[in-house]
């Protein structure tokens, strides 16, 4: 038996047969070109061709996975169209006469070593993404390009020198019951991607795992980032029990299925999901959610050419309001912007999209984008237990706008003898710290709020989210955003209304009792935390003093 020691990135025990990610290798060899015009247009086909896989993996990943593991692919289109970068290839094919692979080649190691030698452990993985892009360019412009995704007839451990957050994203889930890395950081995109999809993982490894033989039994504990190749009896025994131990703690999260999300001193508290598409609503029946607190209604823009029509939309909203079997499920208006961009949009480029021209701004601006989404809404209202909720909200005068033009979209229906229901909820995101400080007036004006904990930290601390260079100055616990919820709460309390929160800070179970000892009524999460979620509030004490063991 052989023990390796890499870094495990995601928990968990797998026990089975290695499989090596075979690669269709490119060569890059120097060329000398005598149309430097024309080598300048390859260069920049082959980049928007890049752009537009990038956009489709960014939809494969919103779709299987969520949005935190789509802005991947986000962040790797801000990379291949930095000028920096761009400029770098560009000047090598002009001033030294060569073929775009060979420039794009040369950029990329240039690129990589600068990364390589930061201080900081996550630039330092920005490496293998400039890596990732500058391969994908390559073989695109070799007319090489390999897309599919590789199964085997039973689960395998997989094997890779490094993989690629491309070909993560498009591993079969059912084939594939951990992977391992030689190289690899803890912070590289891979990794996040494999803690999004819960398949154990450990990256650097070492060269010592390209050694082992494919098909060779092997054991990874994704606990202890320890790699066993070919394990005798003993060790196999004991990691099985570890295994089974880890089945055991999971199961028992399934005997909340069909309780109460009560605290032991009986206080109730809703428990929802949030979804990306219909894809999810079986996922959130099967870890039984209350209802959905968050659908997000901007998949039908994404990865397409043109906007839904209105009848595309009533019939997706009508079917998970049908699938859910009356439970509530709130709809949230679009929110394209920011770090979801759709070229068919025809939205102007700006210096900081998070502070421009996104969610309710683009609804209120341009109607004829907002009432079909509106109209096929309170048609599909008819259907079940609706709520909708509108994004990015700073002041009573947009709420008001968008309630004159909802009272419009039913007149609207009435005269076309369209029916809808008059029972549905209207309600808005808390998510900017204008809405936070207003809510004792936006209060009266809606049925709910939802707090967005993503954004609000995001404008609350002036920090870009999506800057990870930045990430050592975000702190998701700020003392800030807990008054702004605080108060938020003490607002829709006091007129009457409930209030969830649906941002990540929702699935943060050191936060859970605190949000209770607040007075939240609803905490909305991916479908796989909710009876986490569940076991936590029905182990908790409000009762007792805060810190005092139960």
């Amino acid at each position: 038996m052989i023990t390796l020691h890499g870094k495990g990135v995601y928990g968990g025990i797998a026990i089975g047969r290695l499989s090596f990610l075979r690669r269709r290798g490119v060569s890059v060899r120097r060329r000398t070109v005598s149309d430097i015009s024309a080598e300048l247009a390859r260069f920049e086909i082959a980049r928007e061709r890049a752009l537009s896989e990038l956009d489709e993996l960014h939809g494969k990943a919103l779709r299987n996975i969520d949005e935190s593991g789509a802005q991947i692919f986000e962040i790797h289109k801000m990379m291949l169209e930095d000028d920096d970068y761009v400029d770098s290839i560009v000047h090598t094919i002009r001033a030294e006469r060569v073929g775009a692979e060979y420039a794009v080649a040369t950029a990329a190691e240039n690129f990589s070593m600068v990364f390589s030698s930061m201080d900081d452990p996550y630039m330092q993985a920005r490496a293998a993404d400039v890596r990732d892009i500058s391969h994908r360019l390559i073989e695109t412009l070799s007319g090489k390009r390999e897309e599919s995704a590789q199964t085997w007839s039973e689960p395998r451990i997989v094997c890779a020198d490094d993989l690629a957050p491309s070909e993560t994203v498009q591993l079969d889930r059912e084939s594939v019951s951990a992977f391992i890395t030689a190289e690899g950081s803890v912070n590289s995109h891979t990794a996040i991607l494999a803690r999004t999809m819960g398949i154990p993982a450990v990256v650097d490894v070492g060269e010592e795992l390209l050694d082992a033989e494919d098909g060779s039994e092997a054991i990874v504990d994704g606990f202890t980032g320890k790699i066993y190749l070919s394990p005798d009896k003993e060790t196999l025994a004991r990691m099985q029990k570890k295994q089974e131990e880890d089945r055991k703690a999971k199961a028992l999260l399934e005997k909340y299925k069909g309780m109460d999300n009560v605290t032991l001193d009986g206080k109730k508290i809703e428990v929802f999901a949030n979804i990306q598409g219909l894809r999810e609503v079986g996922a959130a029946l099967l870890h039984d959610a209350g209802g959905i607190g968050l659908f997000r209604s901007e998949f039908l823009y994404l990865d397409r050419e043109d906007f839904p029509t209105e009848e595309e939309q009533f019939q997706v909203y009508k079917t998970v309001l049908q699938s859910m079997g009356g439970k509530k499920v709130v709809i949230r208006t679009l929110d394209i912007g920011a770090d979801k961009q759709v070229g068919y949009f025809g939205l102007d480029g700006e210096e900081n999209p998070a502070m421009g021209m996104r969610a309710i701004r683009i609804c209120l601006s341009r109607p004829e984008i907002f009432r079909p989404q509106l109209r096929a809404l309170l048609r599909a209202s008819v259907f079940e237990n609706l709520a909708v909720m509108f994004p990015m909200i700073t002041s009573v005068t947009e709420v008001e706008n968008i309630l004159s033009q909802v009272a419009e979209v039913k007149k609207e229906l009435k005269k076309e003898k369209l029916p809808f229901s008059e029972e549905i909820e209207f309600g808005i995101m808390i998510e900017t710290p204008a809405a936070a400080i207003i809510s004792d007036r936006l209060a009266p004006l809606v049925d709910f709020f939802s707090v967005g904990t993503n954004d609000l930290t995001q404008y609350t601390l002036a920090l870009d989210r999506q800057n990870r260079s930045l990430s050592h100055f975000f702190d998701p616990h700020h003392e800030a955003v807990f008054r702004l919820i605080e108060f938020a709460t003490e607002s829709a309390h006091r007129h009457g209304k409930w209030i969830g929160i649906c941002g990540e800070l929702a699935s943060d179970l050191s936060l859970t009792e605190r949000f209770l000892r607040m007075g939240i009524d609803e905490l909305s999460v991916s479908p796989t935390y909710i009876l986490p979620l569940r076991d936590k509030i029905r182990n908790t004490d409000l009762s007792k003093t805060k810190g005092e063991k139960i």
